[in-house]
């Protein structure tokens, strides 16, 4: 298993940030082109999603990724410290609103995705990704 994780202050920058670091940790792990635009582009939704919608005043989230150095199966996590609801996708009339499509994206782009709670308060989102390309049909659902 190789791990990277690192701490980011819950705004925009810190999303940005998000995104620049997993970008250069991914390529520090030479993995396929495929993964690595799916994997970028799910941080930068994750990360997003945290820093708007999970952010509580003087608390961090945290960026995880972990790569199966046998299977080349990637997890991307990020958990932020706001509980309560946990984010669910958009369905019927919502998908056509101006925002919170992000989680249909991460559908889209994951093999897997999920959410779990963080007693005593706050939640992580995962994706994983396989090192086997999706098919091209599966990015358009």
């Amino acid at each position: 298993m190789a791990t990277f994780a690192q701490l980011l202050s819950s705004t925009r920058r810190g999303a940005r940030l998000a995104r620049l670091l997993a970008a250069a940790q991914l390529r520090a792990w030479d993995l396929s082109p495929d993964v690595t635009g799916r994997a970028k582009q799910i941080v930068a939704e994750l990360a997003a999603n945290s820093a708007l919608h999970g952010r509580v005043q003087g608390r961090d989230f945290r960026l995880a990724l972990t790569l199966d150095t046998t299977t080349g199966l990637l997890r991307i996590a990020v958990t932020d410290a706001k509980g309560g609801r946990l984010p669910v996708v958009p369905t019927g009339s919502a998908t056509y609103d101006e925002t919170g499509r992000g989680l249909l994206l991460v559908g889209a782009l994951a093999d897997r995705w999920g959410t779990e709670p963080r007693p005593p308060g706050g939640k992580t989102v995962w994706a994983e990704v396989s090192p086997v390309a999706l098919p091209a049909s599966r990015l358009h659902t």
